[in-house]
Parts: structure tokens; C-alpha cells; sequence
């Protein structure tokens, strides 16, 4: 497994976590950094627990992130930029981490949001949160940089033990914070989080992330798509809850029963639009495939298409990213 795809599997990985193990690598840290190990060494199940902890210690002192994480970080990119040259740096990262950066950022970063909603009741202790977060290593979800800088910095060694190990970790002057990881995990091929039947990221202390497709949705609102009806996606305020009613739904099973009308139809299919309060119509182009099933029927197709065209041929054009006066295939399939 090459070194990326090391990384990729501590960003996604779930369940029992290495206490000995990462509270070795938390002290490595400490110590590569110049600094006292740790006095203590608190565990929680979870980053919403991490960050309620490290809010409430009194006694642990200022944060020490900067001489763990951020100067040792600046070295080694300067290190290996400098070895490197700008060419073979940008080369070398678009090999390694940012193969990994956008998923792992955009996880952290809603892991964050999750945090200050679940936390946060007004807008100053919004800020305050927020700044306790800052503090905080992100542990497996650093896969990214770790994975730019795998071998080649012994000062990032203790960072990278941790990140094998656990989540998210707040070290401070007499004592650190640290994480466990999630117990599951559920995204879609792109890399968002998404389930529909469940959270899409849990931790075993109950703090939970729900998603279809990369949207953040309540857990409620799952538990109603597997009853969903015409009538209940139509009467949804919410413009952004109500696609995902849709794609849950199906777009072509919702056009047949919610009283769609044939808007146009040609020789490539047919178009149907049906308008939504306070979003943009729904349009499908229903096309049937020219070529028989072994049983000698013939497959229906639908094609979401944007809701400006206006024929059906337009629509199918659109698929193939050509105008409709230049789209003329030679077998419709």
C-alpha cells in the first residue's frame, strides 16, 4: 500500500482506538517540540467532548498547538520545499496530500460546525468555541499533510503516532486532551458524508453527523424518507431538504405520481417539467432505449435536465455537453 493510501485509511478509520499507543505518540510530541511531557492525559469520546474538556480546563495551562504542531509543520515544508525546489514541491504535494485534502478538510470542518451547533446557544459562545477549536491537532483527519511529510520529518513522528492511533487532540502546558475515533463512517464515492438510514459519522459517546450526499440534514428528517409521498415532498419548505426528498424518492417515480404533464416530446424522448414553491422546476427527459432487452422490451431512461430547455432534444443534447442544432446521434441509445 503506498504511502497515500496508508494515510487515506487513518483518515477513514473507525473503531477501538490505541490508548498507549497514542498518549507514547502525544509525549514524543512534547518532546520533539522542546517541551515538558504532559502531567496528565484526559480522554474523551469524542471531538464534541475534547472541546467541552479542554473549555473547561482550569489548571492545564496555555496551549503549547504552535510548538507541537504549526512550527515543527513550517519547518519541514520549508525543509522539503527548499530541497525540493517549487516545481518538485508542487509535484510532491499533488502526489501526496492533496490527493487527500479536500475529503479530510471538508470532514474537519463539519465535525466543527456539528461542535458549535451542539455547544454553542448564542452568539458570543459561538466565538468562544470556535477558538477553543482552533487549538486543537486534528489527529487522523491531518492525514493529508502527514501523508506529504511521511518519512521524511522526525519531528512530526509523534504527530503522525497520534493521528495512527486517535482523533483530535488539544495539547496544553500540563496536560492534553485526546480524542477517540468515530465508530463509523459512511460516505458516498466522492467522499462526503452520507447515509440515509442512519448518522453518516458516530462516536461512541452519541455525538453524531447526519448527510445525504454531502448536505447536512436532522436525524429526524431520515427516519420520514422511507415513507415519503408526492404530497409530503411538495408541501417541504425547506428547498434544500426537499431535493434530497427527491433524489431519495426518485425523480422519474415522483414525475409519474405527482401529476406531471408531457411538456414536449420528439424523436429522442419526451420532456417533463413540473414546477416547485420556491425552487426551480423539476425536468426529465424520458427516453427509451432503441436497442431490445433479451426479452425483447425496451428500456425506459430518464435524464435530469436543466429546467431552461425546452424540448426534449435540447435536453438530451445537454447530456452530451453540444448545442441542439448539432446533436444529431446516428443510433439513440
Amino acid at each position: 500500500m503506498s504511502d497515500v493510501e496508508t494515510w487515506r485509511a487513518v483518515a477513514a478509520a473507525t473503531g477501538e482506538t490505541d490508548r498507549a499507543a497514542a498518549e507514547r505518540g502525544v509525549r514524543l510530541a512534547y518532546r520533539g517540540a522542546g517541551l515538558a511531557e504532559p502531567e496528565r492525559i484526559i480522554w474523551a469520546g469524542s471531538p464534541l467532548a475534547g472541546a467541552r474538556t479542554a473549555r473547561s480546563l482550569g489548571d492545564a495551562g496555555r496551549s503549547v498547538r504552535d510548538e507541537v504542531r504549526t512550527h515543527p509543520w513550517a519547518e519541514e515544508r520549508r525543509r522539503v520545499h527548499d530541497a525540493l525546489g517549487p516545481a518538485g514541491w508542487a509535484e510532491h504535494w499533488n502526489t501526496t496530500g492533496a490527493r487527500l485534502w479536500d475529503t479530510t478538510r471538508a470532514l474537519a470542518e463539519r465535525i466543527r460546525t456539528g461542535i458549535v451547533e451542539a455547544l454553542a446557544d448564542r452568539p458570543a459562545e459561538a466565538a468562544e468555541i470556535r477558538a477553543v477549536l482552533l487549538d486543537a491537532v486534528l489527529g487522523q483527519h491531518d492525514a493529508a499533510w502527514l501523508a506529504a511529510f511521511d518519512g521524511r520529518g522526525a519531528r512530526l513522528e509523534g504527530l503522525a503516532q497520534v493521528a495512527r492511533h486517535a482523533g483530535w487532540w488539544w495539547p496544553y502546558e500540563r496536560a492534553a486532551v485526546i480524542c477517540e475515533r468515530p465508530v463509523a463512517l459512511h460516505r458516498d464515492e466522492a467522499g462526503r458524508l452520507d447515509r440515509g438510514d442512519g448518522p453518516a459519522l458516530a462516536y461512541s459517546d452519541g455525538f453524531a453527523l447526519y448527510a445525504w450526499r454531502g448536505m447536512p440534514v436532522p436525524a429526524e428528517f431520515l427516519t420520514g424518507l422511507t415513507s415519503l409521498t408526492p404530497e409530503r415532498i411538495r408541501t417541504e419548505a425547506n428547498a434544500e431538504l426537499r431535493r434530497v426528498m427527491l433524489e431519495y424518492y426518485g425523480y422519474d417515480r415522483y414525475l409519474n405520481e405527482s401529476g406531471a404533464r408531457p411538456v414536449h416530446r420528439d424523436e429522442t424522448g419526451v420532456l417533463w417539467r413540473i414546477a416547485l414553491d420556491g425552487d426551480e422546476d423539476v425536468a426529465m427527459v424520458e427516453v427509451v432505449n432503441s436497442t431490445p432487452e433479451p426479452d425483447g422490451t425496451y428500456r425506459t431512461y430518464w435524464l435530469r435536465v436543466p429546467p431552461s430547455v425546452s424540448t426534449a432534444k435540447a435536453g438530451v443534447a445537454w447530456t452530451f455537453g453540444v448545442e441542439e442544432a448539432v446533436y444529431a446521434p446516428v443510433r439513440q441509445t
